[in-house]
């Protein structure tokens, strides 16, 4: 977004408010879907693993709720700036129209939305216990650098599928994939040593330790780390958004073919 001129991101604000105005007026409920959608989620995931299989770690609950919060906005923001441009093809055509715009609506909109879903999860763990501290000084960074990172992949999967909508499939693949290998429903801690090495590559199980190390473990954040994420996804947005600049005039050609 800090690369785009203010008129474009008035484009974008604009399309994500009557977007999300759309979506809220087609069902009953409205916006409460954005309250009680992941609510089920979790209630879901901690009936399997929680009662069922009767698996997780200390204060099990809140663990498992931070993963799944910080999971849902990276998830809904890849999967939905995967057809950002595919499914704009009227606006695809219009040689003036930057299509960098396309995927930024959709990081807005879902980013909305999980502002809404985390406020009510910093109340629920206020309620539960784990009271605010001096380590909340940090959670904007973690947020900042979440927020980077989802921007940095959202720009990415929106500049390959148009060549490649089978992408899409793949691409569902590797995000059930890669929820199981970000730490959500397990402690890392907890695996063998050998193995915690790699999470070390995993940029979302490193995002949603950060998440729990300020709002339950604080004072165990490592900063220099946070610093070095954001560092490099600040980087990564950079690059993802000259290559959708570059691909944009070769957008209308190669989606018109098909």
């Amino acid at each position: 977004m800090f690369l785009l001129s203010k008129q474009h991101r008035d484009i974008i604000y604009y399309k994500a408010r009557v977007h999300l105005r759309s979506e809220a007026s087609s069902t009953y409920l409205s916006y409460l879907w954005w309250i009680f959608e992941p609510i089920i989620s979790l209630g879901i995931y901690y009936l399997i693993f929680g009662v069922i299989f009767a698996s997780g770690t200390e204060d099990f609950i809140p663990f498992l709720i931070i993963g799944l919060v910080t999971w849902q906005w990276f998830n809904n923001i890849v999967s939905h700036c995967a057809n950002s441009i595919n499914g704009n093809i009227a606006l695809i055509t219009n040689v003036s129209f930057p299509k960098v715009i396309l995927p930024s609506v959709n990081i807005v909109m879902d980013s909305v939305k999980y502002s809404v879903v985390f406020m009510i999860l910093l109340v629920f763990l206020w309620i539960y216990g784990f009271t605010p501290t001096w380590t909340y000084l940090y959670l904007p960074l973690v947020i900042l650098c979440q927020h980077l990172f989802n921007t940095m992949i959202g720009n990415l999967v929106a500049a390959v599928v148009p060549f490649a909508p089978d992408l899409k499939i793949i691409i569902t693949n590797i995000l059930r994939i890669a929820f199981y290998m970000s730490g959500i429903m397990y402690s890392i801690s907890d695996l063998p040593e050998h193995l915690q090495f790699y999470f070390e590559f995993n940029p979302m199980a490193q995002i949603i330790h950060f998440y729990r190390d300020i709002l339950m473990h604080s004072g165990d954040l490592n900063v220099s780390k946070l610093m070095f994420y954001i560092a490099i996804c600040f980087f990564g947005v950079i690059v993802s958004h000259l290559i959708l600049r570059k691909l944009d005039p070769i957008y209308p050609r190669v989606l018109l073919q098909k």
